[in-house]
């Protein structure tokens, strides 16, 4: 039996081709079969039935926004396509101007246009290599992680100022190997969010907690406690050192 589109096609012909007493006995032949109110019936029948418009297999973006945006995406620290979204006016002015980068009017347009969707999609290949062996294995390390309590900013109720968050990162440009490599020691207060950032050359206890002491000599509150990754060293008297 013919699909509903192909018998509105074939009676629709018969319709428009047909005197207006022929015509009434076609659009209650159409209602019969459809179910179709009359004044919808002969909408339909009146419709010419064009053709659906094939898309462009051209694509918008082409290889030169696409090694632009990998460009982008490096000099941002391989930020979520979000963020980098958000960010990438501001970084080709800043690039462009130091000679960083150059474009030409129609791929910059092109890299302010992109959609956050549409970046993540760009840059999928070049993100897998950098994702290889990522994932954390199942074991050991599962069973510490979740004997260790997690604290979320909603766990704080309402701290004064001084209880910072602290971690390590590591700059190793995503693929981690053996070595030693640059460190940035971040703390972030939880109240206020005041954030200290220290360079350390390599990831060492010493150098840690003397970051940390250079750290609490500028701070305009004292330092209350510390909440790192691994452990809760967080007090409610005056943050000591040593």
């Amino acid at each position: 039996m013919a699909t509903r589109g192909e018998l509105i096609e074939a009676i629709g012909q018969r319709y428009r081709g047909s005197d207006p007493k022929e015509r009434g006995a076609i659009l209650d032949e159409l209602v019969s079969v459809t179910g179709f109110h009359r004044k919808h019936a002969i909408r339909v029948l009146r419709a010419v039935q064009r053709p659906a418009r094939k898309r462009s297999a051209s694509r918008i973006y082409d290889a030169a926004v696409a090694e632009a945006l990998i460009v982008l995406w490096e000099a941002a620290d391989r930020i979520c396509g979000k963020r980098l979204k958000a960010l990438a006016p501001t970084l080709i002015e800043a690039m462009q101007r130091f000679g960083h980068l150059a474009l030409d009017g129609e791929v910059r347009a092109k890299l302010l246009s992109i959609s956050a969707a549409t970046i993540d999609r760009m840059l999928a290949a070049a993100r897998q290599p950098t994702a290889a062996g990522r994932r954390r294995r199942a074991g050991v390390g599962s069973a510490i992680r979740k004997s260790v309590p997690v604290r979320t900013f909603a766990d704080w109720k309402d701290p004064a100022p001084g209880y910072f968050e602290m971690d390590l990162v590591e700059h190793c440009g995503g693929v981690r190997a053996g070595g030693n490599f640059v460190h940035s020691l971040v703390l972030t207060d939880i109240a206020t969010g005041w954030t200290e950032c220290v360079a350390l050359p390599v990831r060492e206890q010493t150098l840690i907690v003397e970051a940390l002491a250079r750290v609490r000599a500028v701070l305009p509150f004292p330092m209350r406690g510390l909440d790192t990754v691994n452990v809760n060293c967080t007090a409610q008297r005056p943050f000591g050192l040593g």
